[in-house]
């Protein structure tokens, strides 16, 4: 499963993972991080994924199970886990699903959940209770829909795709135009949200539909709890989002980058692939330079940022030295006069 290098006694039985520091006869456990490979030679755990370069100091209870890259061995492990925990199928009630709505084979839908019109479900999909899909919405194949997910009319997700609870799609983007009276004119948006395969979408998140064409969300983006994508953005594939980010209308994220908590975008600008931006940044304006770090608000290139954060700390201290320059070269000027 792993193409992993046994080493050790084989036949032992694992039930459960387990930290190194933690496990037990029953568990399987992994040592990626050299600060925690010490647990390994007391550990009790039945059997241990390691690097193919990993040096034993001397001998060990676990097998040993020896892999390419431990961090992503242990991931794809979980997820085989996890996916046998949660399959689920059938269809419980009370729930309604439109008569035009389109369910494929082995879907499970949830009690309470609500299905549109023309809503299409792809095989192996799943909505758990109390979700809302509606009308002419799309959900790809193996796709979960945790409990109280909302997807909005006209919203299309990919395959492989996991929303969890509280999440909202397709809601209406915040476009207000002012009027001369000094109230706001709503304007109608009439786009929606297009989710492409292998993207996850954390609790409370919201992608609030395009005003005409689409919000993106491109392959393999992953989006923490409680982010605001606004109209119209676009998310290049395989970027990911920390919690609490938000993302103004129009704006473009490259591919492959990485935006830390909290941080602010405003509209409009797009984001060059492999832009990694600090948590509680502030991006104002266009980033057109791939696979740079950027930190602070307004951001700046991030090794800038460190230094001025530095300069920042000693401000203090350097306005006591003027004052005291200031008074040093106030005296001396009065001396040269008085000569």
């Amino acid at each position: 499963m792993v193409n992993g290098i046994l080493e050790g006694a084989k036949g032992r039985f694992v039930e459960k993972f387990s930290p190194i520091e933690e496990a037990d006869a029953q568990s399987l456990s992994f040592v990626s991080n050299p600060k925690y490979a010490h647990y390994l030679y007391s550990s009790q755990a039945a059997a241990v994924l390691v690097s193919k370069d990993f040096v034993l100091e001397k001998p060990v209870h676990p097998v040993l199970i020896r892999v390419d890259d431990v961090y992503t061995t242990m991931s794809s492990l979980l997820e085989k886990f996890s996916q046998a925990e949660i399959r689920k199928s059938g269809i419980e009630q009370p729930s309604y699903i439109a008569p035009t709505a389109k369910i494929g084979k082995e879907v499970y839908i949830g009690a309470f959940a609500y299905i549109g019109e023309n809503a299409k479900i792809d095989d192996h999909a799943m909505i758990y209770p109390h979700s809302y899909v509606g009308d002419d919405t799309m959900i790809g194949e193996k796709t979960i829909l945790y409990a109280g997910v909302k997807v909005y009319s006209g919203t299309e997700i990919g395959k492989n795709c996991i929303l969890h609870s509280g999440c909202v799609l397709g809601s209406d983007g915040f476009g207000f135009a002012p009027q001369g009276d000094g109230s706001y004119k709503k304007i109608p948006q009439t786009g929606k949200v297009i989710v492409s395969d292998n993207v996850e979408i954390g609790a409370n998140t919201t992608i609030d539909r395009a005003t005409i064409k689409a919000t993106i969300i491109g392959d393999g983006v992953k989006l923490d709890n409680l982010i605001q994508v606004a109209h119209n953005v676009e998310i290049g594939a395989n970027t990911a989002i920390a919690a609490q980010a938000g993302i103004s209308g129009s704006t473009k994220i490259g591919r492959n980058a990485a935006i830390g908590g909290q941080a602010g975008i405003v509209g409009h600008i797009s984001i060059a692939d492999g832009s990694q931006v600090g948590a509680q940044s502030g991006i104002s304006k266009t980033i057109t330079e791939k696979n740079q770090k950027w930190f602070g608000s307004p951001a700046i290139e991030y090794k800038n940022a460190i230094r001025a954060q530095v300069i920042f700390k000693k401000l203090p201290e350097l306005y006591t030295r003027i004052q005291i320059l200031e008074k040093a070269l106030k005296k001396l000027h009065v001396s040269e006069e008085n000569e």
